[in-house]
């Protein structure tokens, strides 16, 4: 079965680039240069992964992630930026991205965090589960199964990516302790924590939001100022 992937980039030089090192790990890719073709090809086409470039000749790539969360899809979303403010990231990844990288990038840089988000994506879809480990937590009207990667609230199934899955598993396995924003990030992203990274918060955010949770006074994902987060 082969692992589709969906490639937006208005930029030929730099689509074509990618699409053959995609192509060289045996990835089938569907490439376009516009938002309405991609959208169109989400319709029709099973996709495992997409990797979306942030400025496009009619939709933004902001947009796009969002109207690809809204349809209900939850394979990964990589965003390519030429932007390097913060807000730009946290915008993207507030929409249901999982990753981005900044352009000029190192081709090969692209294809190990495809890798990551396939393997997690993975395992998120298989219901794989590490041995020895806990296979549900249930507590406070929160339920969440590894087993079968379903997460309900209250009776409500949220529709969680994997990357907020596992955010969500890791902080329910460490309940009552305090998990700080170096350590989420390293043991979710498998990448070294930088001081300015705001990833966490970003998904954080996004969980909340998706738990109907108040940002102020969450009853759930908990922040502990100046040291990280904590589900009680």
């Amino acid at each position: 079965m082969s692992t589709d992937i969906l490639m937006v980039d208005d930029e030929a030089a730099i689509a074509d680039l990618v699409e053959v090192y995609l192509k060289n790990e045996g990835y089938t890719v569907h490439k376009f240069d516009n938002g309405a073709d991609a959208l169109a090809c989400v319709r029709r086409q099973h996709l495992d992964l997409a990797i979306l470039d942030v400025m496009l000749p009619d939709l933004d790539g902001f947009t796009l992630c969002q109207r690809i969360r809204e349809a209900g899809h939850l394979f990964p979303i990589l965003m390519l930026t030429a932007r390097v403010e913060d807000m730009d990231k946290i915008m993207g990844l507030t929409l249901g991205a999982d990753d981005y990288i900044t352009k000029p990038f190192n081709p090969l840089e692209l294809v190990a965090r495809v890798k990551t988000q396939l393997r997690r994506y993975t395992r998120y879809n298989t219901g794989e589960a590490a041995p020895q480990e806990a296979a549900e937590y249930d507590f406070r009207g929160l339920q969440i199964s590894r087993a079968t990667h379903k997460c309900v609230l209250f009776g409500e199934e949220l529709s969680l990516t994997p990357l907020e899955f596992s955010i969500l598993w890791y902080l329910c396995e460490r309940r009552g302790n305090v998990v700080s924003s170096e350590e989420l990030f390293e043991a979710v992203w498998g990448e070294k924590y930088l001081d300015s990274n705001n990833t966490v918060m970003s998904h954080i955010a996004r969980l909340r939001e998706k738990m109907h949770e108040n940002g102020r006074k969450p009853k759930f994902i908990k922040t502990v100022w100046g040291v990280g987060y904590t589900i009680e």
